[in-house]
């Protein structure tokens, strides 16, 4: 009775180490892929105050050698400012920011069994960089045209005045000549008159 029991026993023992390969042997393979955990910003998030590095988070330590990570921005423009840096099993990248809108955090890391990972986080930068300041050496230049159009009025104003003074000096000769003119006709008819009167006496 007892040899009985104990063979059953170790019959039940191999069922149950034999289902239980099975199900270990998947996860080994598994076990060799890496993922990724989680991220700062997270994925989804809408953030109003621009991050000064994006930081991704992995199951494993990721291979600086099999690592690459790009951010960019509205348009495509890049926004990653440097080379990302390792700390165990998270990487950071330094962040520029750009315009508001949509940002793209693309990475591609290696796995143990050779296989690579890739996949993107993505977030909402609300606030963007101010604009540039206009120029000021613009105003200097538009201003100068308006400086000397009164200079041309004066001019134009002022070349009335010697030609009323030429027109008055042209009247002033005219009465002279006039008058000299009379008093010569009235010398003239003075002399014959005289001599008249002295061819009759």
């Amino acid at each position: 009775m007892g040899g009985r029991v104990a063979r059953v026993a170790r019959g039940l023992l191999v069922l149950g180490l034999a289902a239980g390969v099975p199900v270990l042997l998947p996860a080994a393979p598994a076990a060799a892929h890496n993922s990724l955990t989680g991220s700062d910003p997270k994925n989804g998030a809408r953030v109003a105050t621009a991050p000064k590095r994006i930081e991704l988070r992995f199951l494993a330590s990721p291979a600086p050698a099999t690592t690459k990570i790009t951010v960019t921005g509205p348009d495509n423009v890049p926004a990653a400012g440097g080379a990302p840096t390792f700390a165990a099993n998270r990487v950071s990248v330094p962040f520029t920011p750009g315009a508001a809108g949509l940002y793209i955090v693309a990475y591609r890391i290696g796995s143990a069994d050779g296989h690579p990972v890739s996949g993107e986080v993505r977030f909402t930068l609300t606030t963007g960089t101010a604009a540039a300041p206009p120029s000021t050496t613009a105003a200097p230049t538009s201003a100068a045209p308006s400086s000397t159009a009164p200079s041309t009025p004066t001019a134009s104003a002022a070349s009335p005045t010697p030609a009323a003074d030429e027109a008055d000096d042209d009247e002033g000769t005219g009465w002279l000549w006039a008058v000299g003119a009379a008093v010569a006709l009235v010398a003239l008819g003075a002399g014959l008159l005289l001599r008249r009167r002295s061819a009759r006496r």
